[in-house]
């Protein structure tokens, strides 16, 4: 059996009002699609951000991370021992994220904010970037300010940042909720079509559950307990 890309297990992070996730399980593996979905307030980023490892659990019974070379890191391991760096390190390279308003930098080109991920990480060359500037119809805009183009022309050069130094994975944070249902819907398909030609895997946070299924992307319901106030979420192979 092949290694998961993310295996979570018995993970749960609470927030200070008495709220608490409760990951107890959650796989994906290479090129795998997903979408995390549940009412506001479920938790539905807080899972984004533990899977991101931008989050620090405050219990983890499993949290693996599959590095380039095919080995199963212990993320839980590295959160106890307090290891940033390596956390950081492994989350640069392996991810690439998607954020509900784009996130570019507005003093850059969008050719110059795609290729941040690029240069930060010393990678030489531009890489997949030109051919995703052409596949993505925003060529003749590459050196304009975000500023100087649509939300939805800055929403595909989020996706190009993202899919820059070719991750394993990409993470989308609610990457429509800003747009119209016609950018929505053009986005989400270049979103899962660009993800799956570069054969990254997705996992992506919406409160549009119908949007999501019209995409083929499997759901991963947050779900909530008025009662505890805990959210549950279980996805993928037990």
């Amino acid at each position: 059996m092949a290694v998961p890309l993310i295996e979570f297990r018995s993970v749960d992070r609470s927030r200070g009002d008495g709220f608490r996730l409760n990951i107890a399980r959650f796989t994906l593996g290479m090129g795998e699609r997903v979408a995390i979905v549940g009412p506001s307030g479920a938790g539905k980023s807080t899972c984004l951000d533990l899977i991101a490892m931008s989050l620090k659990p405050d219990n983890a019974g499993t949290m693996a991370v599959t590095d380039e070379g095919g080995q199963s890191i212990d993320i839980a391991a590295l959160w106890r021992r307090d290891d940033r760096g390596r956390i950081r390190a492994l989350r640069a390279r392996r991810f690439g994220y998607v954020l509900q308003t784009g996130g570019l930098a507005p003093f850059l080109s969008l050719h110059e904010n795609a290729m941040l991920s690029r240069r930060l990480l010393g990678m030489a060359g531009d890489g997949p970037v030109p051919a995703l500037f052409q596949r993505l119809g925003i060529a003749h805009l590459a050196r304009r300010k975000p500023r100087h183009v649509s939300i939805g022309e800055r929403q595909r050069a989020a996706v190009i940042r993202a899919l820059a130094h070719e991750p394993a994975l990409v993470l989308a944070d609610e990457p429509t909720a800003s747009l119209d249902p016609a950018n929505a819907a053009e986005v989400m398909a270049l979103l899962t079509r660009s993800t799956s030609d570069a054969g990254a895997a997705l996992v992506l946070v919406t409160h549009d559950r119908e949007l999501a299924a019209e995409f083929g992307l499997p759901l991963a319901e947050c779900r909530p307990d008025p009662a505890t106030r805990v959210s549950t979420i279980e996805h993928g192979a037990p």
